[in-house]
């Protein structure tokens, strides 16, 4: 009954990740598969440098609620229950369990043949509930780099790094310091093209063009 439970949870994370937020707005408004345009990505970003700033937005906060709203499913869940079905120790492993998985369908969504975003609206979701300190800290690295370089890639990258130290320096749970590894290495990982143009000094600046 327990792995059968954590199994619902994992999949119905996964399948709210993989809601191809980006893909269906630029469809709707523009007529346009997005996966073709720009980076290719699904994300806030490419929807804003192809389709246009309300409508990056609304991809944006869809995304983070789509993290947001798998890890507080298990939270709902535990309130419910009250620990007499999963034990209450199990609570921060499925937490960043379900969290891995929404950030998994993001990037590889079922919808798009495995295709998708770089993971980072959907993470900042997760880390909303797992701790909102973690997340506006890293949000805050995120808008300083920003603010600095104008440059999106390059902000999501430092904010992946920021996350493990700030889940470290607030000592949080073990599962959630875990998460943060994985998802801090995801994102980067997602991120290689962008860090090859970095490198090579032509990655576009926000809302301009590849």
């Amino acid at each position: 009954m327990s792995w059968t439970i954590c199994g619902l949870f994992a999949l119905v994370a996964y399948f709210l990740g993989s809601l191809p937020t980006g893909y269906l707005m630029a469809k709707s408004l523009k007529g346009i598969d997005i996966r073709e345009c720009g980076s290719g990505s699904t994300g806030a970003t490419n929807v804003l440098r192809t389709v246009g700033k309300e409508a990056a937005i609304a991809v944006l906060a869809i995304d983070i609620l789509k993290g947001a709203i798998a890890l507080l499913l298990v939270r709902e869940f535990y309130l419910m229950t009250g620990g007499n079905i999963l034990s209450l120790s199990w609570q921060p492993w499925l937490i960043t369990f379900a969290g891995i998985l929404a950030i998994l369908g993001h990037s590889k969504s079922i919808w798009l043949q495995f295709k998708g975003g770089k993971s980072v609206a959907t993470s900042l979701g997760v880390l909303l509930v797992m701790n909102p300190w973690v997340a506006l800290g890293t949000m805050a690295v995120f808008g300083l780099v920003l603010v600095a370089r104008h440059i999106v890639s390059l902000g999501s990258i430092c904010g992946a790094i920021a996350v493990n130290i700030l889940m470290v320096a607030l000592h949080q749970p073990l599962p959630y310091c875990l998460f943060a590894a994985i998802a801090g290495i995801y994102v980067i990982l997602r991120h290689r093209s962008n860090i090859e143009r970095l490198l090579a000094g032509i990655e576009p600046a926000i809302g301009r063009q590849l």
